[in-house]
């Protein structure tokens, strides 16, 4: 079933995964690009290794993975400085490692730290929850387990509580090729659907540790613990709650919508909730045609997944469904503390593929949220609450988001239109940079845009975004704030359809990406003016001419490309993790350090790698813990049942997934913890409540099966 169309195969650079263009956004950049509006820019321009570990055991014991020379690229000359390799430097030092080929099938840390799964695809939250059985997936046992393909993540511990805590994920999307047999789709589709259905939303679970520093273990039966999925209820919040455009045959009052879908990045709000952007939500729908639903990016052919032959509510050409994508393509807000509480879908933050939804109070005391709308050619986005946030009553910040004024981003440039190349050669002043202001289109009463209306403003915010003239953006994905300075720093991921390029913008082609740093003025995110200036144009120094790091000297960095969620450590210095490198540098993906001040303002280095066909999400730096969180996306997604690629984390090779027995070795999506081994703080590679296969002892104890402890080493 899901192996019939894969438009990407043959059309991604490199080692691009089509299984993951297919699966994730849709395969968004084999259509054309839905935003056709006319938006101004300045110019028209013709479209013209593994870690210095040399060993490494994986999860059971049974195999040890020794990584050889071939499969490992050479630790650049970029990377040393005065015939010394340098080190993190900060709160969390480290040796750069050097790039890692897409082939090694395991975690790539550098040396003096090692690395362990907190969860995994599939693992138990509830006591009475089923075990997992990859052979015997069922919608049931998918809602009471973790979660599919984790993207966006928070470690959140108990006050002052070193040994307690929790963590928060979203699931983005689902491959059925290689969770299911194709013997079993075919007798059991209408099964496979609801596993899928299950394994997308969030998932909330409870942790524990046995002290500061040590790694974390999930708590099977957590107080917390709880699944948000395809099918949980949401209550819809704000000016557009209600509306006609929303109401359905189903819930014809528009104020209930089940489920969440494609959950990407978000962000851990400072009332405690958590913040969830619906990205990709188009690709589960078969549409009608409409022009709204175009510029949306929703096809009138069958969806790849097929849900819509099992549930109605997925075909929009059924009478009544109409509106159900409407539905989707919000923030959606939830409290992990109470696992009996409504999730919420905010209208007033408008409908569009969000990536993020990272707030922050402003210095007035005024809740505000980006998000960046992830597709070539689409926009930035603030919102900026009309009420303040009261310190202790999150019954009331909770309603913050009920009143305030949506904006848009428009960028100008301070450098005549004939220095901005499309090469990314640095104007005469030296910088990529410029001014820029937040255009408003819409409060809780008034649509501040012609001839749509407020409802229509909020559900086809990219259409009133075209209208304003908003500067069109190379994929804005994640957007954070530094908590450090304040300053805001938007990942624009690529945009291989950009021709026409502008300061902001300045990349023809652009495969690899740049980050935006913003200064709100007056250090006021309520502000409706800021400057900007481009931190990085991403790429391999070695190969890429438009390469470029904040002026530090390109031959002393690591290659970077396709930024994708950011992160910020105690000291303010940016962390970001890539989605894409392996089809346009070569290299997996991976997480990377970035100094933002002084004389190695620009400095990239490595700080890990993700194993064969992953993508790294949701970086948490927790430097004061000399502990790293990422969530492991989509390992050996290139396979097919029986032929896996991966069979990480639980059966790590070098070169690909392990048999044991006649169980399949699927991979599984995970949460990894990498922490400093030089303090034998007494871990190995286990987590959880499940028993593990004997053992090498690391550390103290074993290496247990997966997420299981392993016996005394």
């Amino acid at each position: 079933m899901l192996k019939r169309l894969l438009p990407m195969a043959g059309h991604t650079r490199g080692n691009r995964s089509a299984v993951t263009c297919e699966l994730k956004c849709g395969n968004a950049c084999a259509h054309p690009v839905p935003n056709t509006s006319a938006n101004p820019t300045f110019q028209q321009i013709a479209e013209t290794a593994i870690s210095r570990r040399s060993a490494l055991v994986g999860g059971t014991g049974l195999a040890a993975a020794v990584v050889i020379g071939s499969q490992v690229a050479q630790a650049p000359e970029a990377l040393a400085d005065n015939g010394r390799r340098p080190t993190g430097g900060g709160k969390l030092p480290f040796e750069p490692i050097a790039p890692v080929t897409r082939t090694v099938d395991t975690m790539t840390v550098p040396e003096g730290y090692d690395w362990g799964t907190v969860i995994r695809w599939g693992d138990p939250l509830f006591a009475d929850s089923p075990e997992f059985d990859i052979e015997h997936q069922t919608g049931a046992s998918q809602a009471a387990q973790f979660g599919y393909n984790n993207d966006y993540l928070n470690i959140i511990t108990d006050g002052g509580n070193d040994r307690s805590g929790y963590l928060v994920s979203n699931h983005e999307y689902t491959n059925e090729n290689i969770m299911f047999s194709p013997e079993y789709i075919a007798s059991n589709f209408e099964d496979v659907v609801n596993v899928g259905l299950q394994a997308h939303g969030l998932s909330i679970v409870d942790l524990k540790r046995a002290k500061r520093g040590a790694q974390w273990e999930y708590v099977r039966g957590g107080r917390r613990n709880r699944r948000i999925t395809g099918t949980t209820e949401f209550e819809v919040r704000g000016p557009a709650a209600g509306h006609a455009l929303l109401t359905t045959v189903e819930d014809p009052t528009g104020t209930r919508v089940l489920g969440t879908l494609n959950n990407c990045a978000g962000g851990t709000t400072p009332w405690g909730t958590v913040l969830s952007g619906e990205e990709n939500f188009n690709q589960y729908f078969k549409g009608r045609g409409t022009a709204e639903e175009k510029r949306y990016g929703i096809s009138t052919s069958a969806t790849r997944r097929g849900w819509e032959k099992v549930h109605d509510r997925f075909d929009l050409t059924k009478p009544g469904y109409e509106n159900e994508a409407n539905r989707f393509g919000w923030v959606v807000e939830i409290d992990p503390e109470d696992p009996t509480s409504t999730p919420v879908k905010h209208t007033l933050l408008g409908r569009f593929k969000h990536e993020a939804g990272t707030a922050v109070i402003s210095p007035s005391g005024h809740a505000v949220v980006y998000s960046g709308d992830d597709e070539r050619h689409d926009y930035l986005y603030k919102f900026v609450s009309a009420e303040k946030v009261r310190e202790g009553d999150k019954k009331h910040n909770m309603r913050l988001m009920d009143k305030g004024t949506l904006y848009v981003a428009r960028f100008s440039g301070d450098s005549p239109a004939a220095q901005i190349d499309g090469r990314g050669t640095l104007p005469s002043d030296g910088a990529f940079d410029g001014s820029g202001e937040w255009i408003a289109l819409a409060d809780e009463k008034t649509s501040f845009v012609p001839g749509m209306s407020l409802a229509e403003v909020l559900v086809y915010t990219r259409l009133a975004a075209d209208k304003m003239g908003a500067t069109k953006m190379d994929r804005p994905e994640d957007v954070e704030t530094n908590p450090v300075t304040g300053k805001v720093y938007a990942a624009l991921t690529n945009n291989t359809k950009r021709t026409a390029v502008d300061e902001a913008n300045p990349v023809i082609g652009n495969r690899d990406g740049h980050v935006i740093e913003i200064t709100e003025q007056g250090g006021d995110h309520t502000s409706t003016a800021f400057t900007w200036v481009i931190l990085l144009l991403a790429g391999d120094p070695a190969v890429s001419s438009s390469a470029y790091f904040a002026g530090y000297p390109k031959e002393k960095v690591s290659p970077i490309s396709c930024p994708d969620n950011l992160a910020f450590d105690s000291e303010g210095n940016l962390w970001i993790s890539t989605d894409g490198q392996p089809g346009t540098i070569g290299y997996a993906d991976a997480l990377h350090k970035v100094t933002l001040d002084g004389a190695e303002r620009g400095r990239v280095q490595q700080f890990l790698a993700v194993p064969r066909d992953a993508e790294t999400c949701g970086p948490v730096i927790h430097d004061r813990d000399n502990s790293v969180f990422v969530n492991v996306q989509h390992p050996g997604e290139d396979g097919t049942w029986g032929a896996h690629t991966s069979s990480f984390p639980d059966f790590l090779s070098p070169t690909g997934p392990v048999q044991v027995g006649d169980k399949v070795a699927a991979p599984r999506p995970s949460v990894v913890q990498v922490f400093n081994a030089t303090g034998n703080n007494g871990i190995g590679k286990g987590a959880g409540k499940e028993k593990g296969n004997k053992g090498k002892g690391n550390n103290g104890k074993g290496k247990g099966n997966g997420n299981g402890k392993g016996p005394k080493g």
